[in-house]
């Protein structure tokens, strides 16, 4: 079984430019080294010390190493960045069915908002195919996944379940907003039945998905049934497993969109489908008629699967052919961006840094708005007309810094990041930096 796992994940790095995120511009928080050269041994008991009620963004740094560890994250506006996509691995045997412990069922557990994760492997190296086994499980909103490697041959492989109906997420008041977004970039995911299963908004870009199991009901799975707008985007992924796998099924409302997707030739002429029981099309029994009809309350908006330019290897089959048109709001194909799939509510891909909106005076201070909620770094200052500064004092993890004033006129003239930095709070695809300029 590991063998397999090894071997996918091979033929991951060459099809993914290992490049990884860009340099950080500032020391991180934490280092976790498992050889002891950093501030923690295990990732665990890093993020562990970063405050369940945390409101900056926390960079733990994580050396190359095996992990064995299960993992929990508990606060909120926190970056694991590993040293290396393949030298950095978090591993563990976590089948579902083992006994709960306190940490989670999954390898990676995320309860806090704006996770993100960049660099690194997470394997659930339980190895059975076809029985539970997540390598990652989220409760939080805005969720980054990216240049890492998420294995399992398990099912339920990456499961971000935030729901605002309290099933899945006991804490919902304590969110950003009661279900679930999720952006996933350049990620190698491999399992066994519905391993990729978002409930909420998913959009993810340049992934590959290998199936394990050769006796698949499906590969992908949505639950879109608490807002008729969430939907579930996979944008120039590749589609891989054995032979006549399925595609995807949802048991709730489902809103699938495929966009520049290549499938192998192994895959099954099986569109999308709702889960009707018994799976294997008998008679049903008084369970499963019971089943059905608790699902016919969250199946109202019908089949819902949308594509285009999307191509098999061997042949394309009809049920892909171009329909984006059809889709609710008929979007064109440039439309679909990941600030579309949210609804313009979070846009993940922008570069654009913190920007000021207002500077005020005090007769002890200086208060610099921004538009969002932004972090310190280090030491930045405020560059005055008269040549001198104004330090930094408070307000890390608001919208509205502090700076002290001095006794003659502070008229601010730019921001001064020689000793520092400051960056915005939420979760986005890159590190997005506030500039000097002010308006």
């Amino acid at each position: 079984m590991r063998a397999l796992l090894l071997f996918m994940l091979v033929g991951s790095l060459a099809t993914h430019v290992l490049c990884g995120p860009a340099p950080l511009p500032f020391k991180p928080d934490l280092t976790v080294a498992a050889d002891g050269s950093g501030d923690f041994t295990t990732i665990q008991a890093a993020v562990a010390s970063i405050p369940k009620t945390n409101r900056e963004r926390q960079i733990v740094f994580v050396k190359d190493g095996v992990y064995h560890e299960k993992v929990r994250v508990d606060a909120s506006y926190v970056t694991l960045r590993g040293q290396s996509r393949v030298g950095t691995r978090l591993e563990f045997a976590a089948p579902a069915s083992a006994p709960r412990d306190s940490l989670g069922t999954a390898v990676l557990n995320i309860n806090g908002d704006d996770f993100v994760l960049e660099n690194f492997t997470v394997q659930n190296t339980h190895g059975g195919i076809g029985v539970h086994a997540f390598a990652i499980y989220g409760r939080g909103d805005r969720t980054v996944l990216e240049d890492s490697d998420v294995l399992s041959q398990g099912n339920d492989t990456l499961s971000l379940w935030r729901t605002g109906n309290g099933q899945f997420s006991d804490d919902a008041a304590n969110h950003a907003s009661p279900n679930g977004r999720y952006y996933h970039a350049r990620l190698k995911v491999c399992g066994s039945v519905d391993f990729i299963c978002p409930r909420g908004w998913c959009y993810m870009t340049d992934c590959e998905m290998t199936e394990v199991n050769p006796h698949t009901d499906a590969a992908m799975w949505h639950d879109g049934s608490r807002d008729p707008a969430m939907k579930f985007v996979m944008r120039s992924c590749r589609f891989n497993g054995p032979e006549n796998f399925r595609l995807a099924r949802h048991h709730h409302d489902a809103l699938f969109m495929f966009l520049d997707c290549t499938f192998e030739k192994t895959m099954r002429d099986f569109a999308p489908y709702r889960v009707i029981y018994p799976l294997n099309g008998g008679t049903p029994t008084a369970a499963d008629l019971k089943n059905n009809q608790e699902h016919d309350a969250t199946n109202v908006w019908g089949e819902r699967a949308y594509y285009f330019n999307c191509h098999r290897e061997r042949d394309d089959f009809a049920w892909f052919k171009d329909n984006l048109a059809a889709a609710p709001g008929a979007p064109t194909p440039d439309q679909v961006t990941a600030a579309w799939t949210f609804g313009g509510l979070w846009d993940p891909e922008s570069r654009n840094g913190p920007a000021v909106k207002r500077i005020s005076v005090t007769d002890a201070q200086i208060n610099v708005t921004f538009g969002e909620s932004v972090t310190v770094k280090g030491h930045p200052r405020l560059q005055l007309r008269n040549g001198g500064f104004a330090d930094y004092t408070t307000g890390s993890g608001t919208d509205t810094l502090v700076f002290t004033a001095p006794a003659q006129e502070p008229a601010v003239t730019r921001i001064d990041f020689t000793g520092g930095a400051i960056v915005a709070t939420e979760a986005s695809a890159s590190l997005r930096v506030a500039n000097g300029a002010l308006r």
